[in-house]
């Protein structure tokens, strides 16, 4: 096991999901953990379990002035932040012809100002620290489109693009930045997939490889594998968790 001990770990939208499994997962290799979740119960119970000095920083990540205090708090607390993982994300399954505005402005404003707004705040402190760890969550919708997904498909796209670009500016400080994009997982916002299509569970598990879907803890480990220094020389890179339904 990769030892994270003294490391500070900082997790957007982490206290439910996929979040919270990267959260233990973190905290399980000795991270300290600032758990960032709009849901103060959920990132409440999930810095309780990480134990430590980990804490819960109730913020809306798609709130530039809201990220900008949570990051100097955790800054405040810890004195650094050494792993950053943008994991906060939303949708609403329907068609694209049925979207209003207001569906697109909080889609992208969670799932891709999100990222910016922490990436910007986090960057610098990384860089005058010399080291630092981003991982970014990102799609397979992102990479292949997803029915019923288009403006959440764009922000993923722009967060695997993004993502190339801040790892060539941010390699010159010792910063990797990579993506994982999870396949049909059974997360919440499956369920309203399955809620819109009944009929494509079945017959992704079909498509699958591995004849399932993934879990929080499949994508946890290819988190944590990029947060640690195992991969120190592993930057830009898109990585699909996917079973094998899609293949790089």
């Amino acid at each position: 096991m990769v030892d994270m001990q003294d490391r500070v770990a900082l997790v957007t939208g982490g206290g439910s999901g996929i979040g919270r499994a990267i959260v233990e997962r973190l905290a399980g290799r000795g991270a300290t953990l600032a758990v960032v979740d709009v849901n103060e119960q959920g990132a409440e119970q999930a810095a309780g379990a990480a134990g430590g000095d980990s804490a819960a920083f109730v913020t809306d990540v798609a709130d530039f002035a809201a990220v900008t205090s949570m990051v100097e708090a955790v800054k405040a607390r810890y004195g650094r932040i050494d792993v950053l993982v943008n994991c906060a994300g939303w949708d609403k399954i329907e068609p694209f012809l049925d979207n209003e505005p207001a569906l697109w402005d909080k889609v992208i404003g969670i799932n891709l100002y999100g990222v910016i707004h922490t990436c910007h705040k986090v960057l610098p402190i990384m860089a005058e620290q010399g080291y630092g760890r981003v991982v970014n969550i990102g799609s397979d919708a992102g990479r292949v489109g997803s029915s019923g997904e288009a403006v959440y498909s764009a922000t993923k796209g722009g967060i695997i693009a993004m993502s190339k670009t801040l790892a060539r500016e941010m390699a010159r400080y010792k910063i990797t930045i990579n993506t994982v994009c999870p396949g049909p997982s059974d997360t919440p916002l499956f369920e309203q997939i399955a809620g819109y299509n009944p009929k494509i569970v079945e017959a992704l598990k079909k498509a699958i490889p591995f004849r399932r879907l993934g879990t929080p803890d499949d994508l946890a480990g290819a988190v944590a594998f990029f947060a640690s220094d195992e991969a120190a020389f592993v930057t830009g890179q898109t990585l699909s968790v996917s079973g094998g339904l899609t293949m790089a």
